[in-house]
């Protein structure tokens, strides 16, 4: 109750600062705007925030019952979170005036200031600068909603809240700096990453590989869960997809011929996955699922994220099947082990963005995409973009991994992360919320406390 009363303040405190910003902008700049690339990006940003709810639907349908609420609310809350933030500090920290090619300086877009009548974004020159600051704000609330696959049933509420904004300022934003900032040090070494594979994927994965750690319970035998809807994973599946289009294609920043390469890219690297993933199922001996191909077919999304920009069409086919392939092998692997990653956000999103960067490096090709100046992949017999393409992973996978751990154990100082064996049986949509997805199931319980 007194935490909330603080969350409380906090908020109000937030909103009487905005209060007392400037209120009209200056001039606001039209000179080289394009209304076309304007009208794409806002579309592109409907669909990646779409991206969102679909992965509510996706994750809600896997979990059970008893925690579906709460799973799905995790996502929808770090619209509001995430928003808020980006707000205040976070695009400021992600794309404001770079210090050292880390991280942005906190006032040079503190409450969104200059936003809105700000010169454009030196690599998107032909859209307002509010266009994509709220393009990119997309990408930071779904980020760290990936991780909730992990978190799932086993985490309280208001610690994840907690971290979820200390993912987004010590994570998240300086990984968008240092991959997308022009005097970003990973955009500088000449890293390629279109849309979001180290800086979403990777980042989520990771991250959801050193919860898992962080979260299991030796003590307690780990037990398969039931999904609770499938029609739901298959309604979050086509969001997603659909979704994505607006993730891969916007990041070209305009309406073009890149973006149309990034759109058919994306298409065909998930159709692939989807029936690849069904395909190796059933080598297994298993049926062909409407699980198995929604996982395979999200894994081939975020295995083109890295590349979309910057392969051709028949190479994404193939990025497609050997993500599905390899990400099946880990989930196989990870079933055995004692990691309770319940929705296996790491076999998919960890190592997905992980192929899917080093699919780039091998296989990108300057002549679908000019602004490659690294140069060809190794498939093209040039080493550059391999080479650098490895350091940066390297940096990526551990500053995630040592960062996370640090904001899991902070978080866990401040508010317990667990939650109870009591509130584990209950599960998490009644202990957390209050709430039930049947109301008999919800009057029963309040009849028993």
């Amino acid at each position: 109750m007194k935490k909330s009363v603080v969350y409380l303040v906090l908020l109000v405190a937030i909103s009487v600062v905005a209060l007392f910003m400037p209120a009209v902008p200056g001039a606001i700049i039209t000179e080289g705007i394009n209304s076309g690339d304007t009208a794409w990006m806002l579309t592109a940003s409907a669909l990646v925030l779409l991206m969102t709810p679909g992965l509510a639907y996706f994750y809600g349908g896997m979990i059970d019952t008893k925690n579906i609420i709460s799973t799905m609310l995790q996502s929808f809350i770090a619209m509001g979170v995430i928003s808020v933030v980006w707000i205040v500090v976070g695009f400021s920290l992600a794309f404001g005036e770079s210090i050292g090619g880390y991280i942005g300086n906190p006032s040079t877009f503190f409450m969104f200031q200059h936003v809105l009548d700000g010169k454009p974004w030196s690599l998107a020159p032909t859209i307002p600068l509010a266009v994509f600051a709220f393009f990119q704000l997309k990408f930071a609330i779904i980020t760290p909603a990936l991780i909730t696959g992990t978190f799932a049933e086993r985490v309280r509420f208001k610690s994840y809240i907690i971290f979820l904004v200390l993912f987004s300022l010590f994570i998240y934003a300086p990984l968008a700096h240092w991959t997308w900032h022009p005097d970003g040090f990973l955009f500088k070494l000449g890293v390629l990453d279109f849309a979001g594979g180290t800086v979403v994927h990777m980042s989520a994965g990771f991250a959801a590989l050193i919860a898992s750690m962080y979260l299991r319970d030796k003590s307690i035998k780990k037990e398969a869960i039931s999904p609770a809807n499938i029609p739901f994973v298959l309604l979050g599946t086509g969001l997603l997809w659909f979704g994505w289009f607006g993730f891969n294609a916007g990041s070209a920043l305009s309406a073009g011929t890149l973006a149309a390469s990034a759109f058919a890219t994306t298409n065909t690297a998930s159709a692939a996955a989807g029936l690849c993933w069904v395909l190796v199922d059933v080598v297994r001996g298993k049926k062909p699922s409407a699980l198995g191909f929604c996982i395979g077919a999200v894994v081939g999304l975020v295995a083109i994220t890295p590349a979309a920009g910057f392969v051709t069409i028949p190479h994404s086919l193939f990025i497609g099947t050997i993500a599905a392939i390899i990400s099946n092998v880990v989930v196989h692997w990870k079933s055995k082990t004692s990691l309770e990653d319940t929705l296996d956000v790491f076999p998919c999103h960890g190592v997905g963005g992980l192929v899917g960067m080093v699919m780039t490096a091998l296989l990108a090709n300057t002549a679908v995409n000019a602004a490659n100046t690294t140069g060809n992949g190794l498939f093209f017999g040039e080493t550059a973009l391999f080479k650098v393409h490895m350091i940066g992973l390297v940096i990526v996978i551990a500053y995630v991994t040592v960062g996370s751990f640090i904001i899991l154990k902070v978080t866990d100082l401040i508010s317990s992360l667990r939650v109870s064996s009591e509130e584990k049986l209950i599960g998490s949509d009644f202990s957390q919320h209050g709430e039930n997805l049947y109301p008999v199931d919800l009057a029963k319980k309040e009849s028993a406390a």
